[in-house]
């Protein structure tokens, strides 16, 4: 008896410390972007990108992955192994690398920003992985505009 009632007591503190153990998705969204290098194949964009944390303890991050969506179209994936955290409630930014495939991605954005002249919908959606052991990833997914460049 003594054994099973340890054991209930144990499952009982594991259970409160994932109840703890849980976030909120965070909020993502496309601050900058900018060509980085192309070829005839592919071409890779530096995009700034800011996250913010609804949460009401700091959000430990390990990296990113994402698509990101230009007016209804996969545009391309990124990923980022930076490091960082985001505080309570706060935010912060950072660098991913974003590899497009030029051929199909490029035109089509050509295509539709002549719709829009001055921003095109986007929409970015991954998982943001977690330097906790409890909870090891969170998805997301987030939309919004953003400027096209040389349009005031």
């Amino acid at each position: 008896m003594r054994k099973i009632m340890g054991l209930i007591c144990v499952c009982l503190i594991a259970a409160c410390g994932l109840v703890g153990g849980k976030f909120e998705a965070p909020h993502l969204a496309v601050v900058k972007v900018d060509l980085v290098d192309s070829d005839i194949l592919s071409q890779h964009f530096k995009v700034r990108l800011r996250v913010q944390n609804p949460n009401s303890r700091a959000l430990p991050v390990r990296g990113i992955t994402c698509k990101l969506e230009l007016a209804g179209d996969e545009f391309g994936n990124g990923v980022s192994a930076e490091s960082f955290s985001v505080p309570a409630y706060g935010e912060a930014e950072f660098d991913m690398l974003l590899t497009t495939n030029l051929a199909s991605a490029v035109m089509r954005f050509m295509h539709k920003k002549d719709r829009d002249p001055d921003s095109l919908e986007y929409r970015l959606s991954g998982k943001v992985d977690l330097a906790s052991a409890m909870l090891r990833s969170i998805p997301f997914s987030d939309s919004g505009r953003i400027p096209i460049p040389g349009k005031d």
